[in-house]
């Protein structure tokens, strides 16, 4: 039968319980990290925690990470999220390891972008406010986005001086870009020239390599006969006595619009070029392409009479299809036999190499469209005033009418579009100021300096190398108001700079350094040129902003006294800054110093959703990361990017963070075992001597160091998704599913303060206090939560240590 006991079952629990040692502590279960990681965030402010780690790393070995400037333009992005957290990270990871790890934010601030915006809001310069009032106005309005950008990197976790950031708008920052260019000038890198470049019509300014998207653009594809002017002369070149009809050499274009601009017709000197006869013409084609254009125009019957190679013809002249002009046969190594005809269009004023190949015999370089994107007054009475692309159009039909198309259709090819715009845009020969890659060997001395540099992923050395061994002459120049002017004079009428430029751009830039750039549009020259003022004058230009920012490794980094005169170690961008700030700042180190600005270059890829799509507001796949540390905190955020293999697209969703939410548990509730049975524990007076402690226990220490070694050499190697991998290895297999579970029964039940139990206390004291500074650098909030619930005396913060050296008497081991 059943007997009811003498105490209640309650009171026996109750008295069993006594007897235990039971983890406790008040590091809580949950992490409500979007609740909580605010209030640190103020603490972190008022100590001045940057201040603190300054202090702390002082005399150390210095690991610079040079910030790529954002563009102070709206809000941030998943992608700005990803690219400030690597770089805390690794700031972060260098500080623990040993360095003095400066990291000084910096913003963009010049520029079309901040430009456009202002006039929305108030008109153009000249309208309703001057040219210097609307710079203010771009000042302030870049001063409103970068507050609100400041507090949301700040919200990220990412420490810096975020009190004393570099902006290319300060003064002092302005004056050293115009001293930069200075150097250039004085090394002889600069020149000026009416070269064909990126122009934007909507923009009504020159686009830098950087600035220039690609999209698919549907175009008219057509042959064009061009007759020649001499038949007997270009058929003698065949050997062919006489054909039936006119002698034509046929050129294939997707720019009809060019046409007007067309100045000869280029040819390789090596192909061999057949004279065809068909439908009562001859036509001269490259040999290798007969076959293709034939089928093109839908030609049967035809027959090659002749060939002969490309440079039996030329400078023999050719008509213009309907200008009234003739043109001649050139050669040059452009010309290829991908596509087309084997005969080369060539108008200098709208292609660099057309530029190139004119400049070579001696060419008009026509340019007879404005800036706005429609034809000059003079260009042909049908055309004049009209946009270039709706004349293609009507330059088609004129062709018809004259008897010069042989064949039309539409082709859809990827082509040149704004960056800002997502509108086509041009090649426009103007007069700019170019940088040259070839003048002082710059392009070569670059070639050299990339392979100085350790370029992560390794593929990006090539992806450079071939951008700079490929790319056209820099050109620096923009007709914008709001930017660092270019501060030169030149002749009147000579167009040469002025034999005192370096002296003249000095005193310019120390006016610049007291009241900014408006000092320049502000400046008599009379002031400095004295009676040379009467023969020069300014140059209107504005810098190309990737100058602005390419030439903060000598304006900024050079003269911030916590980089103390040091290079800097990392640049770390997208990858589409390989023809970026990669490339700019690469340029202008290079023209200056004959050195690359880096030592180490990491690129990561682009945010995808969850598919691997793109982001895009259209479709609705976007993750602001603005929402994500409102629900779920920064650092499941951070814990995302640092467990994403950034060298290939990161994909993100909501699933997505809801795995790193899960991981992250996992890890807060090692944690949370680890400080629970630290309770009573005092490492001051109760920690074990190596030699005296539990085997069992000794082997977990050796597990941690085995663990730190890990993860410390992927610190190192900017591997961050390994650091996470080894992190949860360690905790869920290593400790939660083997050591944490057996030590229970000997932490719960033996005597409190008993060798056995102190021993295990001893090791999970090293253990969390090692785990803890792995976190850091990219669980930084809840770093600081654990490190402020461990036992014993210790410095405030997490991240003005170093990682844990674990005695040599424990036994590295891996299980």
């Amino acid at each position: 039968m059943f007997i009811k006991p003498k105490y209640g079952t309650e009171n026996l629990m109750s008295d069993y319980k006594s007897t235990l040692n039971l983890p406790e502590t008040g590091f809580p279960m949950r992490g409500d990290l979007a609740k909580r990681e605010p209030g640190m965030l103020a603490r972190w402010t008022d100590d001045d925690l940057y201040g603190i780690i300054r202090a702390a790393k002082k005399g150390k070995k210095t690991f610079i990470l040079h910030d790529g400037p954002p563009y102070a333009n709206g809000s941030i992005h998943i992608g700005h999220s990803v690219n400030k957290i690597l770089k805390d990270i690794i700031v972060k990871s260098k500080g623990l390891t040993g360095y003095d790890s400066p990291y000084v934010p910096g913003w963009d601030c010049h520029g079309l972008p901040i430009e456009l915006k202002v006039e929305q809001e108030y008109g153009k310069p000249g309208e309703k406010f001057t040219a210097a009032e609307f710079r203010a106005k771009c000042r302030e309005y870049a001063a409103e986005q970068i507050d609100g950008q400041r507090k949301d990197f700040i919200r990220l976790g990412v420490l810096g001086d975020w009190s004393h950031p570099y902006l290319t708008m300060d003064f002092k920052t302005e004056a050293n870009i115009i001293r930069a260019l200075g150097k250039i000038i004085g090394n002889g890198h600069l020149h000026k020239g009416a070269k064909p470049v990126h122009w934007c019509v909507d923009c009504r300014s020159a686009l830098a390599e950087a600035e220039v998207e690609y999209y698919d653009k549907t175009s008219p594809s057509i042959d064009v006969a061009f007759h020649a002017v001499d038949k007997a002369a270009v058929l003698a070149k065949f050997g062919v006595a006489d054909v039936n009809g006119p002698v034509s050499l046929v050129i294939w274009t997707t720019t009809p619009w060019t046409l007007p601009a067309n100045r000869a017709i280029s040819l390789s000197p090596e192909f061999d070029y057949a004279l065809v006869q068909v439908d009562g013409q001859a036509l001269i084609l490259a040999k290798d392409l007969v076959e293709s254009v034939m089928k093109r125009v839908g030609a049967t019957d035809y027959t090659i009479l002749a060939a002969v190679q490309g440079s039996e013809l030329e400078l023999m002249r050719f008509k213009h299809p309907f200008l009234d002009f003739d043109v001649p046969a050139i050669l040059g190594d452009h010309v290829t036999l991908d596509a087309g005809t084997g005969a080369v269009h060539t108008a200098g004023g709208h292609g660099p190499d057309d530029y190139t190949i004119s400049q070579k015999y001696g060419l008009e370089i026509a340019n007879p469209v404005g800036p706005d994107g429609a034809y000059l007054p003079g260009t042909w009475p049908s055309l004049d005033g009209i946009n270039v692309f709706k004349a293609n159009d009507i330059i088609v039909e004129m062709l018809r009418e004259r008897g010069a198309l042989l064949h039309v259709e539409k082709l859809q090819h990827s082509y040149p579009c704004c960056w800002r715009h997502k509108s086509p845009i041009i090649f426009r020969a103007t007069p700019q100021w170019f940088v040259s890659m070839d003048q002082k060997g710059l392009r070569a001395q670059s070639l050299k300096e990339i392979k100085g540099v350790q370029w992560i992923p390794d593929w990006g050395q090539a992806r450079i190398e071939s951008m700079v061994a490929n790319r056209p002459d820099w050109c620096i120049s923009r007709q914008r108001t709001w930017g660092v002017p270019m501060s030169l004079f030149v002749h009147k009428e000579t167009h040469e700079l002025h034999p005192r430029t370096l002296e003249l751009m000095e005193e310019v830039a120390k006016r610049v350094e007291v009241d900014g750039i408006q000092a320049w549009w502000d400046l008599d020259s009379r002031d400095i040129l004295g009676d040379d003022a009467d023969s020069y004058e300014k140059v209107p230009d504005t810098l190309d902003v990737w100058f602005d920012s390419g030439s903060t490794h000598s304006s900024v980094v050079d003269v911030r006294p916590e980089f103390a005169g040091h290079a800097a170690d990392m640049y770390l961008e997208g990858s589409d800054q390989h023809r970026g700030w990669f490339m700019s700042s690469l340029m202008i180190s290079t023209a200056m110093k004959g050195k690359a600005p880096y030592r180490q270059v990491l690129t990561h890829g682009f945010t995808v959703d969850g598919q691997g799509r793109k982001m895009s507001k259209s479709i609705g796949n976007t993750v602001s990361p603005q929402d994500v540390m409102n629900k779920l905190g920064a650092d499941i955020l951070r814990l995302w990017v640092a467990s994403t293999d950034y060298t290939g697209e990161m994909a993100v969703s909501d699933e997505i963070l809801k795995r790193a939410a899960d991981s992250y548990r996992r890890i807060r509730n090692t944690a949370r075992f680890l400080l629970a049975n630290l309770n009573g524990f005092d490492p001051a007076k109760d920690m074990v001597k190596p030699e005296e402690m539990v085997v069992l226990d000794r082997w977990a220490v050796g597990c941690a160091q085995a663990a730190q070694e890990d993860i410390l050499k992927a610190y190192e190697s900017y591997d961050f998704h390994e650091v996470v991998q080894r992190l949860m290895r360690f905790c869920s297999i290593e400790m939660g599913s083997f050591y944490l579970d057996i030590i229970k029964d000997r932490q719960y039940t033996a005597k409190a303060d008993s060798v056995a139990r102190r021993s295990c206390q001893t090791a999970l004291f090293h253990i969390v206090e090692a785990l803890v500074r792995w976190m850091a650098p990219i669980m930084s909030f809840t770093a600081d939560e654990i490190w402020g619930y461990l036992p014993g005396e210790r410095e405030k913060y997490v991240f003005t240590g170093e990682c844990m050296k674990v005695c040599s008497a424990w036994p590295t081991t891996k299980r």
